[in-house]
């Protein structure tokens, strides 16, 4: 889909059901408990956010409380900590793993 990145982390928090005790992979919890989530975090142009979001629903929505919440904000600005580049030329990849992919192979078969 042209995703070039995702932070995932693991987190714990409470939403809408923080007010009434449920059952959560055997573990009760209640307002007083925190449940164990997953946070991801995914910078994505503008063009593509209708698409993450709907492939997004359409992979983790099971109709159950817990199925998330998806946030969407702008991103200001990129700042690539390395170089001091920022805008479109931080956000390019270069020297990673989009590069490593990108490098066409020989036909000669020398390794």
């Amino acid at each position: 889909m042209g995703i070039r990145g995702i932070t995932v982390s693991d987190v714990r928090g409470f939403g809408a059901q923080g007010g009434s005790a449920e059952r959560q992979a055997g573990s009760e919890f209640s307002e007083d408990n925190f449940v164990v989530k997953v946070k991801m975090e995914i910078v994505v142009s503008k063009d593509q956010v209708e698409e993450i979001i709907a492939k997004i629903i359409d992979e983790a929505r099971t109709g159950e409380i817990g199925d998330g919440k998806i946030f969407v904000s702008p991103v200001a600005d990129i700042i690539r900590v390395r170089t001091g580049e920022r805008g479109e030329k931080a956000e390019r990849m270069t020297g990673g793993r989009s590069d490593m992919f990108s490098v066409g192979s020989s036909s000669t078969g020398a390794r």
